[in-house]
């Protein structure tokens, strides 16, 4: 087994937390904050943009049943890469696309994922590609949030329609 993390923001953190942890090889994925400037930075703050930190998540998986590139194809297909600071309603540098990049090796795979995924997008993509420093866990109501508040509004009407779609995208993806 060879253990392995990455760390992607593609907007809200409830809806990508969700569709990486149903991926085989797929060990754990926490929801956080990263790419800031505030040290500890509460979701209140992070909401207001001014920390500059962005809605992440922080993946933990097996690299011998999972790559690095098949994270990012799963990232570049669940979210819109080509919108500056916001997905759908979500609007704000804390929902940006952005992937923190914790080595030379996923930092020259990123920039080649981006350059494939491009040719599936009409605009430009606009993610931000930058060097990991420092993540930090979210608050605990926001853990396995889609789970946990299925029928909460935010996740019946945006999250549960990227999840379905995810999947049947990525069927042969997916933890039995």
């Amino acid at each position: 087994m060879s253990k392995e993390q990455a760390v992607f923001g593609g907007g809200c953190f409830w809806c990508v937390e969700t569709i990486f942890s149903d991926l085989k090889g797929v060990e754990k994925v926490t929801p956080g904050y990263s790419g800031g400037i505030t040290e500890n930075p509460t979701y209140e703050q992070v909401c207001t943009g001014t920390t500059g930190h962005a809605e992440v998540v922080q993946i933990d998986y097996d690299s011998s049943q999972i790559s690095y590139h098949d994270l990012l194809k799963v990232f570049f297909a669940i979210h819109d890469p080509t919108t500056l600071n916001r997905q759908g309603e979500d609007v704000g540098t804390q929902y940006r696309s952005v992937i923190f990049y914790l080595n030379e090796q996923q930092k020259q795979q990123a920039m080649a994922a981006m350059k494939e995924a491009q040719k599936l997008w009409e605009n430009p993509i606009v993610t931000e590609l930058a060097s990991f420093e420092k993540f930090y866990p979210a608050e605990d109501y926001h853990h396995d949030y889609f789970r946990r508040n299925p029928e909460q509004g935010y996740c019946q009407l945006v999250i549960a329609p990227k999840v379905s779609k995810f999947r049947k995208e990525f069927v042969d993806r997916l933890k039995k």
